[in-house]
């Protein structure tokens, strides 16, 4: 007597086991783990200079002058850029200064995410400003990785026409300021900026 019973086929959101042995063979080949292949997939790609350029124009309007020579420059120094920031910010200082700002982040893989920062710098200037400010950012692994301190590189003012760029750094991943106007100034100051995904009034 021949039986009609058929085994139970598995349900449409558990894979099979030749699609599990498949998946199992195409990582062995690549010699990476499932959790590296991810991690690569998540990381943003980069942008073109052009494109950064031609987005900072329509961020700074008549306050670009200059905005190529910096690019052209970070470019030359860290390479293109896998994520940037366009936002503003507001500072004071009387020889010791504080620092708050507000931007949206931009990258190829993760999309666009609000971001916060803020923080103290110490240098020889008094006053405040508000500040339209552009940040392009280098070597970063993942959007998480920007939420964190970064520290002054020495030597990294440059300036031209209305706009000047710093450089701010932590482990590999490097922060490129770029400010309108006077709100340059606090380039020549000491100090960090504290990346958040959240507002706070902390600096530290």
């Amino acid at each position: 007597m021949t039986s009609n019973m058929r085994s139970p086929r598995p349900p449409a959101n558990v894979p099979t086991r030749r699609a599990m042995v498949t998946g199992l063979a195409a990582t062995l080949l690549l010699g990476v783990s499932p959790r590296a292949i991810a991690a690569v997939e998540d990381q943003p790609g980069t942008f073109r200079p052009r494109e950064v350029v031609d987005n900072g124009h329509r961020f700074f309007g008549s306050m670009s002058r200059g905005l190529a020579q910096l690019v052209e420059e970070a470019t030359r120094r860290w390479g293109e850029p896998n994520g940037y920031v366009l936002g503003q910010e507001a500072s004071g200082a009387i020889v010791g200064g504080v620092r708050y700002g507000e931007g949206t982040l931009y990258t190829r893989n993760a999309g666009k995410r609000r971001v916060y920062w803020q923080g103290p710098s110490i240098g020889f200037d008094v006053g405040g400003d508000g500040d339209r400010t552009m940040m392009l950012i280098y070597n970063l692994p993942s959007v998480a990785d920007l939420y964190r301190r970064f520290g002054g590189i020495d030597g990294s003012a440059y300036f031209v026409g209305g706009l000047g760029m710093t450089a701010v750094t932590a482990d590999n991943v490097v922060v490129v300021p770029i400010r309108t106007g006077v709100g340059a100034r606090l380039g020549i100051n000491v100090g960090y900026l504290k990346f958040t995904d959240k507002p706070t009034w902390n600096p530290f």
